[in-house]
């Protein structure tokens, strides 16, 4: 299960940088989740927030995942989301956008 080793990167990265802004509380973490990524965006939010429970910083943390359609281009000149067949050419178009996981924001809380 892949999602959990997703959910706990994604639970240290948003940590680290917690920590490192002097964060009193993690509000929010917006996650951008390709729909090629073959993730569960349900079960990462699920296994985070397990992850997160002991941990006083994340108290109210929500962590927000963003499925991303697939884009991809052919030689052709074809330029779209048809992900196994170029509507153009017939050709494997290239998966250009939709594998990644990237966290686009960190809502934080700090001391005044």
């Amino acid at each position: 299960m892949h999602e959990y080793t997703i959910a706990y990167d994604l639970y240290v990265t948003t940590r680290r940088a917690a920590i490192e802004n002097n964060a009193t509380q993690v509000k929010k973490v917006s996650v951008e989740v390709g729909k090629m990524a073959m993730v569960n965006p349900e079960q990462v939010v699920f296994l985070f927030d397990t992850i997160k429970e002991e941990d006083p910083l994340f108290t109210t943390a929500v962590l927000e995942c963003n499925e991303i359609p697939p884009q991809t281009r052919c030689s052709c000149g074809y330029s779209g989301d048809e992900i196994f067949v170029c509507p153009k050419c017939g050709a494997l178009p290239e998966l250009v956008k939709g594998r990644e996981i990237v966290v686009t924001s960190v809502e934080i809380e700090v001391a005044d």
